[in-house]
C-alpha cells in the first residue's frame, strides 16, 4: 500500500484534493472561488504544478474573452436594445402555447449571443405583469423562460463561458479549439424540441399558481413580514382581538416581540408601545399595514419624504455569504445599506422573528434600499440575483437613446460576424467590442468595470489550473484506463456511445450539485484523456462535456437563471424535477444522436 502510495502519489493527491474541494462546494458553506482558489494552492505547495501552471488561467484567451464579453453584454442591456422585446412577446395572441412559443423562441436567440442572467432579470418582471393581466399563472411561463435561455447558451461558442471556458481549455492543452458554430448542430436541435415539447404538452404539467392582487405581488405569498407598534399609537392597551390584528384573512399574526422575549399571539394579550407583530401571509397585506395610524416599520426609513427608499427584490445564491446566517449574524443593513422587509421560502412556513430566521440559498427577499443598490450589487452573483426594483414598471423603450440601441446591437452584430467567419480571433474581437462600447459612452469606464465579474472569472480562472492538475498528474489517464474495460463489455458498437453517455451522465450530476465551469473543467481532463485511450475523436468528447455542463435541469440550485424564477414563479424544489427531467431527456437523446451522427 505504502509502495501504491509512494508510486502514484501525484494522481492520488490531486484525487483528494478535488474530491475535497467537490465536497466543500455541495456543501456550500464557503464562496465557490474560495474553494477553488484554496484547491489550487494546495496542488501549487504539493509541487504538483508550477506556479506558471497555475496561474496560466489569468492569460487564457477564454478567460479574456469571458471578461470582455461581459462588458460587451452590459452595454447591450444598459442602452436598452433588450427592451425592444416588449413588441414581440406581449402583443398579439395571449394564449399560453403562443405565448410560450414567443417567449421561449426569442429567448434561444438572445442567449446564443448574450449572457442569460441579464434577460432572466429583465423578463421576468415583464412576464409576471403580462401573466397576470391576461389571467395566466406566471408559473407556467417562467421555468420555460429560464430553460429556453440555458438552452440558448450552448448553441454558440459565446453564448455561455462555459463553452468558451471548454474552449480555452483545449487550446492550451494544445489541441484546436472550437469553432464559433460547433456547437449548434448539437444545441440548436435539443433547444427547438424543447420548445416543442412545452408549446404542445409540457406547459399542462407546468404548476399553476395565481397570485390574487396585482402583478407586483404574484407569487409573494407565505411571506414572514413584521410591523412595530410605535408611540404613541392608539393600539397600545388594547388586546390583539380589540386592535384587530389577530386575524386579516390573508395573513396572521405568529407571535409578537417585547424586548428579547416572543410573547404568543393571545387574543387578550395587551399590547405596548415598541412590541413588534410578526404575520405570514401574502406581502401586499404589509402596505395595507402600515396605512394604519400607530404602525411602522420595525426599521424607519432615513428618508423623511413620503415616497422612502426603493424596493428590490433579490433571490439568494447558494454561495451567498448570507446562507446559514441570520440578517443580525450578517450585520445585514451596514454590510448591503439596505433593509430587509420580507423573506419568502418556497416548501417552508417560517418561524420566529425576522432578523433571527437562518436564510437558506433561494429565498427571496424583499429590500429596501438606495437608489443604487442594484447597480452596486447586481453583478455580484455569489452573493444574490436581482430580478428587478419592486416598484418600478415596466422601461419604455422611449426612455433609452435610438443612437445607443443601434449602436450596441451593431457592435454586437459585428463582434459575432469576424469571430463566426474566423477573420480575428475571438478575443480580438470581443476586446475591440467591450472598448467601442466604452468610447462610443453606453457604458462609462466605472460601469464598465462593475460589470466585470469578478468571482465568475476567479473560478475560471483557478478552475483552468485544476484542469491542468488533473492532466499532469496523471490522474485524467488513470480514469480513462479504468474505462476502458467498459467499452469492451458494451461491444465495438455500443463502445464510443456507452462512454459518451458515462462522461456527459456523470457532467451533469455534478453540475446540479457545483458550478457548471467548475464541473467542465473537472470533467474535461477525463473525457479527453479517454477519446485518446480509445482513439476517438477529443472534440466529439470535449462537446459533450460542454452541453452536460449546462444541462441543469432538475434542480433550482444548479444554474442561477433556475434559481432567479424559483420566488417570482412560486415554485418548490419538486417543480424543477417534474419540469427538468423531460428536458434533460430530451438534450441528452439528441446530443447522443447527433454527436453519433457526427463521429467518433
Amino acid at each position: 500500500m505504502i509502495q501504491f502510495l509512494l508510486l502514484y502519489w501525484r494522481p492520488t493527491f490531486t484525487l483528494g484534493v478535488v474530491l475535497v474541494m467537490l465536497y466543500c462546494l455541495i456543501r456550500g458553506q464557503w464562496r465557490s472561488e474560495l474553494v477553488i482558489v484554496v484547491s489550487l494552492a494546495s496542488l501549487v505547495f504539493a509541487g504538483i504544478l508550477n506556479p506558471s501552471e497555475a496561474f496560466s488561467g489569468l492569460s487564457n484567451p477564454a478567460l479574456l474573452s469571458v471578461a470582455f464579453l461581459f462588458i460587451l453584454a452590459e452595454g447591450v442591456q444598459r442602452s436598452g436594445a433588450l427592451s425592444q422585446l416588449d413588441r414581440l412577446l406581449f402583443t398579439g395572441n395571449k394564449k399560453t402555447p403562443l405565448m410560450l412559443l414567443r417567449l421561449m423562441f426569442s429567448c434561444v436567440g438572445l442567449s446564443a449571443f448574450l449572457n442569460n442572467t441579464p434577460i432572466v432579470a429583465m423578463l421576468t418582471p415583464r412576464v409576471q405583469k403580462w401573466a397576470e393581466r391576461n389571467g395566466i399563472a406566471p408559473s407556467k411561463l417562467l421555468i420555460p423562460l429560464s430553460y429556453a435561455t440555458i438552452l440558448g447558451g450552448t448553441i454558440t461558442l459565446i453564448g455561455t463561458s462555459t463553452n468558451l471556458v471548454v474552449s480555452g481549455w483545449l487550446r492550451a492543452s494544445g489541441l484546436p479549439e472550437l469553432s464559433f458554430f460547433e456547437l449548434t448542430p448539437v444545441a440548436l436541435p435539443a433547444a427547438l424540441l424543447t420548445i416543442v415539447y412545452f408549446v404542445t404538452v409540457g406547459h399542462r404539467f407546468l404548476p399553476e399558481r395565481r397570485a390574487p392582487g396585482s402583478g407586483k405581488d404574484a407569487g409573494l405569498k407565505n411571506c414572514l413580514f413584521e410591523v412595530k407598534i410605535s408611540n404613541p399609537s392608539p393600539f397600545v392597551g388594547c388586546t390583539l382581538e380589540q386592535a384587530g390584528l389577530r386575524a386579516l384573512g390573508k395573513a396572521y399574526l405568529a407571535h409578537l416581540q417585547r424586548g428579547e422575549h416572543l410573547v404568543p399571539s393571545s387574543p387578550n394579550e395587551i399590547l405596548q408601545a415598541g412590541d413588534i407583530l410578526t404575520f405570514v401571509g401574502e406581502l401586499n397585506l404589509l402596505e395595507n399595514l402600515l396605512q394604519r395610524r400607530g404602525l411602522e416599520k420595525v426599521i424607519l426609513r432615513e428618508k423623511k419624504d413620503d415616497q422612502g427608499f426603493p424596493i428590490f427584490e433579490a433571490v439568494l445564491s447558494k454561495s451567498s455569504r448570507l446562507v446559514g446566517k441570520t440578517l443580525k449574524d450578517a450585520r445585514f443593513r451596514d454590510r448591503y445599506q439596505g433593509v430587509v422587509l420580507a423573506i419568502q421560502r418556497q416548501d417552508a412556513q417560517l418561524e420566529g422573528a425576522l432578523g433571527q430566521i437562518s436564510l437558506e440559498a433561494g429565498d427571496l427577499l424583499l429590500i429596501e434600499a438606495h437608489e443604487d443598490f442594484d447597480s452596486r450589487w447586481n453583478q455580484d452573483r455569489n452573493e444574490f440575483f436581482l430580478v428587478s426594483p419592486r416598484k418600478a414598471g415596466a422601461i419604455e423603450a422611449s426612455n433609452f437613446s435610438s443612437f445607443k440601441i443601434i449602436y450596441s446591437a451593431l457592435i454586437l452584430l459585428v463582434v459575432i460576424v469576424v469571430s463566426a467567419l474566423g477573420i480575428i480571433p475571438m478575443v480580438t474581437a470581443t476586446f475591440a467590442g467591450a472598448l467601442a462600447i466604452i468610447l462610443g459612452r453606453v457604458l462609462d469606464p466605472r460601469s464598465a468595470g462593475q460589470a466585470l465579474n469578478l468571482p465568475v472569472l476567479l473560478v475560471i480562472a483557478a478552475a483552468l489550473g485544476i484542469g491542468k492538475a488533473v492532466e499532469n498528474s496523471g490522474l485524467a489517464g488513470i480514469l480513462a484506463q479504468m474505462l476502458l474495460p467498459l467499452s469492451e463489455y458494451l461491444g465495438p458498437s455500443l463502445g464510443p456511445i456507452g462512454i459518451l453517455a458515462a462522461i456527459y451522465l456523470s457532467t451533469v450530476l455534478l453540475t446540479e450539485l457545483v458550478t457548471n465551469n467548475a464541473a467542465a473543467l473537472v470533467m474535461l481532463p477525463i473525457a479527453v484523456s479517454t477519446a485518446k485511450a480509445m482513439n476517438y475523436a477529443p472534440h466529439t468528447f470535449a462537446i459533450a462535456v460542454a452541453i452536460a455542463a449546462s444541462a441543469s435541469f432538475m434542480t433550482p440550485l444548479g444554474y442561477q437563471t433556475n434559481l432567479m424564477v424559483m420566488g417570482p414563479g412560486g415554485y418548490r424544489f419538486s417543480d424543477f424535477l417534474k419540469a427538468g427531467f423531460p428536458v434533460s431527456l430530451i438534450v441528452f437523446t439528441v446530443t447522443m444522436i447527433t454527436l453519433s451522427i457526427r463521429g467518433f
